[in-house]
């Protein structure tokens, strides 16, 4: 459905007829809660919903509180961690001094809370990593392109930042931007979210083909040209 996709009762009448083993959301904002509002409204179990990274946060079932429990989601390395070493530092060096900036502290370790900590975390490193290289404090946006496109991260140096268990090691190239390729079911019991899976990977044979054809064919249609990643230091 196209968004906001606030409108779903159509397909939901469809989904009870047609009882489908599972319902997967593909969605974004409004569009996940209102989904599973309409699940509870037509009976469909949230056991049996699953929903991609983006529609697998708090907002997505607040909404419907405790109705809510038994949906799953995607966890990309991360969930609504609290008590790792770097929440207890944004605890005394920001809150404890009245300098956080979350519209309340208890959002602090929240499923978008700990991704936006976690995406700053990773541009910090690419500075560092793009001012390794240069020699130099003040660094330019291709320095830095280069920094994230050459990121190490291996268990110590996560640990050392504070966000064990909360990122996998990673590697990232020219031809790899995400690194590490993994993720986890999280389900909501009624509170808060849960690890119900272990560490899940697609198939990268079968799926690193598919990607390559449709970028080829996307950047032939739009005119784009192709970096060549072995012509590059």
């Amino acid at each position: 459905m196209t968004h906001p996709g606030v409108e779903q009762k159509a397909t939901w009448l469809q989904i009870r007829q047609q009882r489908p083993d599972y319902v997967f959301l593909w969605g974004w904002g409004v569009m996940n809660s209102t989904s599973i509002k309409e699940a509870i409204a037509v009976s469909y179990p949230r056991l049996q919903m699953y929903g991609v990274w983006w529609s697998a946060a708090e907002p997505d079932v607040l909404p419907a509180e405790a109705a809510a429990k038994g949906y799953n989601g995607l966890a990309l390395g991360h969930s609504n961690e609290r008590d790792a070493p770097v929440h207890k530092d944004i605890a005394k060096h920001l809150y404890d001094k009245g300098k956080g900036t979350a519209g309340n502290k208890s959002e602090v370790g929240d499923v978008l809370y700990n991704r936006g900590m976690i995406s700053a975390m990773l541009v910090v490193e690419s500075i560092r990593n793009a001012q390794a290289k240069t020699k130099k404090k003040v660094v330019t946006g291709e320095d830095v392109r280069w920094g994230a496109e050459n990121l190490n991260l291996p268990a110590a140096r996560i640990k050392a930042l504070g966000f064990a268990d909360m990122v996998q090691p990673l590697k990232t190239s020219c031809n790899d931007h995400e690194g590490v390729h993994r993720a986890r079911i999280h389900t909501w019991d009624g509170n808060t979210w849960s690890y119900t899976s272990d560490w899940l990977e697609a198939d990268a044979k079968f799926l690193n083909p598919l990607i390559k054809a449709q970028a080829k064919a996307y950047a032939g249609e739009k005119k784009i040209a192709q970096r060549d990643c072995s012509k590059e230091k």
